[in-house]
């Protein structure tokens, strides 16, 4: 197996991460193990990267063109999940929260609600809020499904005002890992078209489903056809810095979308569609093995948790790089992580920034090496 499809997780040293200078690696000081913020531990697949330095190389450094990532993300939803992305339904934005943005101000106005499941990337609080709208939080089970009691009270007070209301669906799910089952969505449909509410899914980790879950695209299903998505390959390729991403309307939609403002369009990266375009097209066998890996990871995860923080709560991820764990059992208050950094030198998100249910909790990302996530369950439990 050559070094683009061996284990990805295992192809770069810490010495070599360290020289990095995105966020991840420079926000901390370099005693600090980053398990934070939603980038891995690779080096690009080897399709992506070449695509790159051609384009380089080239001189292609111009704007981009939306076609070939239309075409590129059909023939990846084809081949990964049955289902189309229709070019008259398809527009390209700069970034997946971009383009919710862009799409909630399509279907909403200022004051207008938009329900988020608890605890969420907490991004959606911030968008939403910054233009004008009210969050409404339906919170998950304590198994961190949705719960159609609390999204249908959530729904009616979204609806109280008399305006528009939207829902803001992560599938998979930031930051359980859940990934939502075809029934789950269904029941969340019904319950949208019973009460008059939008759906605007956020499908970024859509690729990033482990062995034992299977994504359900959500427009896939019946009753969507007014509902939107938003689909990248920048979580799964590791492609933060390369923007590019696109909205896709149901089939009812297609003409809200186009009332898209034209110059939305210019804010995507040509480059960073080149990026993505490679990725989706060339990057399925890289694909592959990084979610072996990441599977071995959530693995080593669940017994370096017993062995070291037994008290810590964990249930095994389906989806993403990311692990959502209770830590409430070990007297640090709301943030843990504070505690976790302070005194054990490892960064993770804290629970309470993903809204009701983050409290006591930490978002850990799991997109590295096995010994570096060792090395930081030892500096967690040191830190106690």
């Amino acid at each position: 197996m050559d070094t683009y499809t061996s284990n990805p997780l295992r192809q770069c040293s810490l010495d070599e991460l360290r020289r990095r200078t995105s966020a991840k690696w420079r926000v901390h000081p370099a005693d600090v193990l980053p398990l934070w913020i939603a980038e891995m531990d690779v080096h690009l697949a080897g399709p992506v990267a070449e695509a790159l330095h051609a384009a380089v190389a080239e001189g292609d450094t111009g704007y981009a063109m939306a076609d070939s990532y239309t075409e590129a993300l059909d023939a990846f939803a084809q081949r990964h999940w049955g289902w189309r992305v229709r070019p008259e339904r398809a527009a390209i934005v700069p970034d997946v929260m971009g383009g919710v943005v862009e799409v909630l101000k399509l279907i909403t106005s200022p004051g207008d609600a938009v329900v988020v499941n608890s605890p969420v990337y907490p991004p959606f609080y911030a968008f939403v809020s910054h233009m004008d709208r009210r969050v409404v939080e339906a919170p998950l089970t304590p198994e961190g499904r949705i719960d159609p009691d609390a999204l249908a009270r959530a729904f009616r007070e979204g609806a109280d005002g008399g305006g528009a209301a939207a829902y803001l669906l992560c599938n998979p799910h930031n930051p359980t890992g859940t990934v939502h089952t075809a029934g789950e969505l269904t029941a969340a449909t019904e319950l949208a078209r019973e009460h008059g509410v939008r759906v605007v899914a956020d499908e970024i980790h859509a690729p990033l489903v482990l062995p034992g879950a299977r994504h359900v695209p959500y427009l896939s299903l019946p009753g969507t056809e007014r509902a939107f998505s938003l689909l990248s390959a920048s979580k799964a390729w590791n492609l933060a810095g390369l923007k590019a991403a696109m909205a896709v309307a149901g089939a009812e939609s297609a003409a809200e979308l186009a009332r898209m403002p034209e110059e939305v369009s210019h804010g995507p990266s040509h480059l960073g569609v080149i990026g993505h375009v490679a990725a989706l097209r060339h990057g399925d066998d890289w694909l592959r093995a990084l979610l072996s890996a990441l599977d071995e990871n959530r693995r080593l995860l669940s017994a370096l948790l017993e062995e070291h923080l037994p008290q810590v709560g964990y249930r095994s991820h389906e989806g993403t790089f990311l692990a959502w764990l209770d830590c409430r059992a070990l007297g640090l208050g709301d943030d843990p992580a504070a505690a976790f950094l302070e005194r054990g030198r490892v960064a993770l998100i804290p629970g309470p920034a993903f809204g009701t249910g983050g409290a006591g909790y930490v978002r850990l990302n799991i997109g590295t090496s096995p010994e570096i996530l060792e090395e930081a369950v030892r500096r967690m439990a040191a830190a106690l």
